[in-house]
């Protein structure tokens, strides 16, 4: 049996042959390290960044808060604005001096109904009773306004307007001259006369 040598072709060893690849290189610990390090002096950076700018923010000092007798001048200094609205109106009105017993006495008064407010009133010691008595007719006389659909006329609104300034002139805090001032810069120098502080209020 005659044995027959296969000799591979050309092409095929052609084929087979490859480049050499070149060398893989390995990172080196050390690029890590670096990369590391530099990350790390970065997030420093900002750190200090943000700390500075924290500190300056606590240097620069906050403005003095209103005191709530200017704001509730605000407040009604604004309504009147409203006044050839009756419903408008009163709702700023009252409003205002919730507001305003709210922020002086702490009293629930924005949250409440009238008739829930006003029953609180009574087993306090904080209004005299002249002034509980004004109050308890200033609130009813606006809930006519905005809920029985009663349109008075503006000499009947301003009366209310004035009520409702006169008990905030009435129960405001004892100012000392240092805090009129600020009052009267915070009120933008438009500082509206009443009667003087009563003791009750105090």
């Amino acid at each position: 049996m005659a044995i027959t040598n296969v000799t591979p072709s050309t092409a095929a060893l052609t084929n087979g042959l490859r480049d050499i690849k070149p060398p893989v290189e390995i990172p080196s610990g050390w690029v890590w390290l670096g990369w590391l390090l530099a990350f790390l002096a970065v997030a420093a950076m900002w750190y200090w960044a943000w700390r500075y700018w924290q500190r300056r923010k606590e240097q620069v000092p906050a403005p003095p808060a209103v005191p709530p007798h200017v704001r509730a001048r605000q407040r009604l200094r604004e309504a009147l604005l409203l006044i050839e609205q009756p419903r408008e109106f009163c709702i700023a009105v009252s409003d205002a001096v919730r507001w305003y017993l709210e922020e002086r006495f702490a009293f629930h008064a924005p949250e409440r109904t009238t008739e829930e407010f006003l029953h609180e009133l009574q087993a306090t010691h904080l209004l005299a009773p002249d002034q509980k008595a004004s109050l308890a007719d200033f609130l009813q006389r606006c809930d006519l306004v905005k809920f029985a659909k009663y349109e008075p006329g503006e000499p009947e609104l301003r009366e209310l307007h004035a009520s409702a300034l006169r008990l905030v002139e009435e129960t405001a805090p004892v100012e000392t001259p240092a805090t009129a001032s600020a009052s009267v810069e915070a009120d933008g120098g438009d500082r509206v006369a009443g009667p003087p502080p009563i003791s009750a209020a105090q």
